[in-house]
């Protein structure tokens, strides 16, 4: 089962890693103040748009952590749950 999981995780990041796209993550008042800048000969774009990018990925990073952290906290693990033999009657 662990050797499943791990193929699956192997096949998943190789899958995004694969389909990796370039973008542009600037608003539309950013753009055309970098654009007017860009003309006039200033190399800020790339900068800019690798802050926005980073400020972007911040608050995932923080909530993958805070789910690997609970998962891993609060994973049970050999719990016996002693259920009885007889047969449940709802009515």
């Amino acid at each position: 089962m662990k050797i499943y999981r791990l193929l699956l995780i192997v096949f998943t990041v190789g899958i995004l890693a694969c389909s990796v796209v370039p973008v542009n993550a600037q608003c539309a008042m950013c753009t055309t103040s970098v654009e007017s800048n860009a003309k006039n000969g200033n190399k800020t774009t790339k900068g800019l748009n690798n802050g926005i990018m980073y400020l972007l990925a911040a608050p995932y990073l923080a909530v993958a952590v805070v789910g690997y952290i609970w998962y891993k906290k609060y994973r049970r693990k050999n719990v016996d749950l002693n259920m009885r033999d007889e047969k449940l009657h709802l009515n």
